[in-house]
């Protein structure tokens, strides 16, 4: 599949190796990996971090490779049982982080239409994705703009 926003071609990713359990070495309570994952919302870290954090560090000294595998659950489903989500998906957040960095750098820079360009594709991915979220994670009213997505990232 083309890329959204560049006349590309996409590139392939790598897959990660089917698995119905997880490893043998990987021996970790489920409660202990789920308090670890709400420890982990309540400290500030967005799920890709704690996803990381569990990998590397782990529960106890002991890596997670896969949360899914370890408990049964997707991360985002223990974080949403725990009331530990957070406001603005994440994805959207970061699009919103980036879109009101570019916006900040062309009020600088008025004469960068590569980077006036690059704000397009970004509010774009940024409305398409407030379109996708409104009513389920986002209010129904929430509607996109600079000083919205300013506010959002500067709390």
């Amino acid at each position: 599949m083309a890329r959204m926003h560049t006349r590309r071609r996409g590139s392939s990713g790598s897959d990660k190796p089917a698995a119905d359990e997880p490893p043998e070495w990987s021996d970790v309570d489920a409660e202990e990996i789920e308090s670890r994952v709400v420890e982990l919302a309540e400290q500030g870290y967005e799920p890709s971090q704690i996803g990381m954090k569990l990998r590397d560090e782990g529960v106890t000294g002991t890596p997670i490779p896969d949360v899914k595998l370890a408990t049964g659950k997707k991360l985002t489903t223990i974080l949403e049982e725990n009331d530990a989500t957070p406001e603005i998906p994440e994805d959207l957040y970061n699009l919103m982080e980036r879109a009101v960095r570019l916006r900040e750098h062309i009020q600088e820079n008025q004469q960068d239409y590569q980077n006036k360009r690059a704000l397009q594709n970004t509010e774009s991915k940024v409305r398409r994705l407030v379109q996708y979220y409104r009513g389920d994670e986002l209010e129904a009213d929430f509607e996109y703009s600079f000083d919205v997505a300013k506010e959002i990232v500067d709390e």
